[in-house]
């Protein structure tokens, strides 16, 4: 097999993996959870020395697309690969088809595959992934008759639809939405049966030829393709750009880009998907933090356009797969020496692995999970103290909401807590608010509908995100926790009108410009600007400050 290609959980592929600046972390992980035993979807990996050549090809089809004229959307040669990657890719389906024994493109057993990027440092959500390409009018009977479910297979083909639209030709999310809104009055495609997903997939089959200007490519290999190529372009996404400049990451160093088999969270009750950590990553407690959705494939949570159900839910209503995941979280911790951020799949009761990272954290969650793991003996003394170097009781402190005279306060709204502290300052419906409030000297936190890392310059600004929908795990709110900022997710009484420019909290309503205090350690929201005071985590002062002393 070319040199090109690396391989993760294929039986008749034995050569060893190059390290994760070639092939990425995503995949470099991906292959040690394999390694100790976890259940993981075969995959191949095109490395990341091949994104510089992707990207200049992607540069000149647009500038020349741009100096014909053509600016609707991408232009075909802006998804062209390079000829190492072109020619590699096509043995490395083969020995995935072998792995899992189906054929991608075949009538009768159809392989899909998700399309993912990796670069070897974490940037959450700043680059794309693709689903469930391969399906095709050819493919669709096939997989009808594999899985026995229909309401699956329409609910796959919708989404490749309008996820191909909207990351391969740079099509805007609206022009499916719209197709949704018009079946689903609350936007929520849950609710639909088969025959709903059926009419959405066609309506959004007929919106892309309207959007585009081109019917949607039934060719699987030409989709596979150009899958390929945008997912190395989205390395110079302008949130990517942003994120790079913002964390000190050269952009010499490239994203790998992994081609894995699916496997399918959206195939009914007893499946869904799932990000969490493999412990608070607010408070550093040990036990899995989790957020979950039934019968919904990864992008749902992580997107921040969903909210997500805990993980009790999961735990009660799965509590073998509940039971799997918990041991695996230990061997992760064990293995790779540090709290994870994690990725999975159920699939009709059977646990699939499909990320993990070391996690992003609060300061005093990192001070308790270095002395936790020390404790335990997962790492040394020296480890934990290179690890809570620099906390001193300032940053060990945290910030409360109190009332007058002691009296506690009572909230407008609740939300869902993704990172902890308080937050207070005047609203910010979009960056250009936040950008000019900031700018006359005003503190501000940032309203929004969903938790997307599109708002990732606002974020910057603002001292705390709330949102009416998303999850704790979404991307958002993890570069959120990982900006130190305030982050309340899941406010289902929050209701933003910005041609108006007002929100509605519970019975409330405000304009842009007035005060909120976002309490982040209680999921609490009050009107105007509550009264705080810090208080020293004086037990984890202790251990730390023994710690240091020896």
């Amino acid at each position: 097999m070319s040199a090109n290609i690396h391989f993760i959980g294929v039986p008749q592929q034995h050569a060893e993996l190059p390290g994760a600046d070639a092939i990425g972390f995503k995949a470099w992980n991906l292959a040690r959870m394999a390694a100790i035993g976890l259940r993981v979807p075969p995959a191949f990996v095109l490395g990341t020395r091949h994104c510089a050549e992707a990207a200049r090809l992607a540069s000149s089809a647009a500038a020349g697309s741009a100096s014909a004229g053509s600016t609707a959307h991408l232009p075909a040669g802006a998804h062209q690969l390079p000829e190492a990657v072109r020619g590699a890719w096509p043995g490395a389906m083969r020995a995935l088809e072998q792995a899992t024994g189906r054929r991608f493109g075949d009538s009768v057993r159809p392989l899909l595959v998700s399309v993912r990027s990796g670069a070897p440092v974490s940037m959450p959500g700043m680059m794309d992934t693709l689903l469930d390409i391969g399906l095709a009018e050819t493919t669709l009977p096939g997989l009808l008759r594999l899985t026995g479910n229909p309401r699956l297979v329409w609910d796959a083909w919708r989404r490749l639809i309008a996820s191909y639209g909207e990351v391969v030709m740079g099509l805007d999310a609206a022009v499916f939405e719209r197709e949704l809104l018009g079946l689903a009055a609350d936007g929520d495609d849950r609710a639909l049966d088969w025959d709903g997903l059926r009419q959405l997939a066609s309506r959004s089959l007929a919106a892309y030829r309207s959007a585009a200007r081109e019917p949607f490519p039934q060719d699987v290999n030409e989709q596979l393709e150009r899958a390929i190529a945008a997912v190395y372009a989205s390395w110079n996404s302008p949130r990517a750009i942003e994120y790079r400049r913002g964390h000190g990451i050269a952009d010499a160093i490239g994203t790998a880009v992994t081609v894995q088999a699916m496997v399918f969270g959206n195939a009914g009750g007893a499946s869904g998907a799932g990000v969490g950590f493999t412990r608070d990553p607010t408070t550093g407690a040990p036990g899995l933090w989790v957020d979950f959705l039934f019968n919904a494939q990864g992008e749902d949570v992580v997107s921040g356009r969903r909210s997500a159900h805990g993980h009790a839910a999961l735990a009660q209503a799965l509590p073998a797969v509940w039971a799997e995941l918990e041991d695996g979280a230990d061997q992760l911790e064990h293995a790779l020496g540090d709290m994870q951020d994690i990725e999975f799949t159920v699939q009709e009761g059977k646990l699939w692995w499909l990320q993990t990272r070391n996690g992003k954290r609060t300061p005093l969650a990192a001070a308790r999970i270095a002395l936790d793991l020390c404790d335990a003996g997962v790492i040394d003394r020296a480890e934990a103290l290179k690890r809570c170097e620099g906390f001193d009781e300032s940053r060990l402190s945290i910030e409360r909401v109190i009332g007058a005279d002691g009296a506690a306060l009572a909230p407008i709204a609740q939300a869902a807590t993704a990172s902890s502290g308080v937050a207070i300052g005047e609203i910010a419906l979009d960056a250009e608010a936040a950008r000019k409030r900031v700018a006359a000297g005003a503190r501000v936190v940032l309203l929004r509908r969903d938790a997307e890392t599109s708002d990732l310059v606002a974020l910057e600004l603002a001292d705390g995100l709330l949102t009416a929908r998303g999850a704790r795990t979404a991307h958002a709110a993890v570069v959120a926790r990982q900006l130190g900022k305030v982050c309340l997710v899941g406010c289902d009484t929050l209701v933003i009108d910005e041609q108006r420019r007002v929100i509605t909290l519970g019975a409330r309503e405000f304009a842009e410009g007035e005060v909120l205090t976002l309490d982040g350690n209680a999921g609490a929201i009050y009107a105007g600007a509550a009264r705080t005071v810090r208080e020293l985590d004086q037990p984890l002062w202790a251990r730390l400050t023994a710690l240091r002393r020896g």
